[in-house]
């Protein structure tokens, strides 16, 4: 059983005292492919390490997360496309509109969305989305860049199932996390009205750790307690739920 997490900050200073151990144990139980979103400048070289440190495990994607979209985003999106014209990336990320934290920044998120979008286009590559407080804001934007080869994840979906039809008539897979296991988390409630085929799985460790960690740091190793609700809303195998996910991951990172 090859489980995929498709979302998991590996890198952050929340793993500095335990990250081979931590690598190893999600390994050990059949997550054998971890796909890592970026932030901003600040933790490429971390990423680097990480992809060379467990080679044949890690797949980097580039980007520049909203809630890091300040006065200087246009450095950091020029430091983007710098690392896309050096390394192999497998994907444009995380990106999107943050409003939960606050809105100063609002007009700058959604430029370096849009142009985030238009770059993973030109590179033919697929994007993941962050989301947070800002549906309509994000669906405006998947609008109007729609077509012509978007496609992506929307990572750590917590909207309706209205919002999730529309979130895959864009081609967005949905990355669904510990939130599935929270009494209130609520997409449980309709997830079944999904296809599978529009599903990946995704930690989006150190944050959202599932129901029975809730509260601590979430760890790749945990996302089979998602494995295991989704396996339960569907009532099939958690064999099944690995493969479907795993094979749907590949479609969209093309690896």
């Amino acid at each position: 059983m090859i489980i995929t997490d498709t979302h998991t900050h590996l890198y952050s200073e929340a793993f500095d005292d335990d990250r081979i151990e931590a690598i190893e144990k999600a390994i050990d139980l059949g997550v054998k492919r971890f796909f890592i979103p970026a932030i901003d400048s600040t933790y490429t070289e971390s990423m680097l390490k990480l992809e060379k440190d467990f080679p044949g495990h890690m797949y980097l994607m580039s980007g520049l997360h909203p809630t890091h979209v300040k006065e200087n985003f246009e450095e950091e999106l020029a430091h983007v496309e710098e690392m896309l014209e050096t390394h192999s990336y497998y994907a444009i990320g995380e990106i999107g509109i943050d409003l939960y934290w606050e809105k100063k920044y609002l007009k700058e998120q959604q430029i370096a969305f849009k142009k985030q979008i238009q770059l993973a286009k030109r590179k033919n590559l697929p994007i993941v989305i962050h989301c947070r407080d800002a549906f309509d804001e994000v669906f405006e934007v998947l609008e109007e860049e729609k077509g012509d080869g978007l496609r992506g994840i929307f990572h750590c979906f917590t909207g309706t199932l209205e919002q999730a039809k529309i979130a895959i008539s864009y081609n967005m897979k949905l990355g669904i996390g510990g939130v599935v296991t929270f009494k209130n988390g609520k997409i449980d409630t309709f997830l079944d009205q999904i296809e599978l085929k529009h599903i990946v799985l995704e930690t989006d460790a150190p944050y959202l750790a599932p129901t029975p960690y809730r509260g601590k740091r979430n760890e790749s190793a945990y996302i089979i307690n998602v494995l295991e609700k989704l396996a339960d809303i569907y009532g099939v195998p958690n064999e099944e739920i690995a493969e479907i996910t795993t094979n749907n991951s590949k479609d969209v990172f093309g690896v």
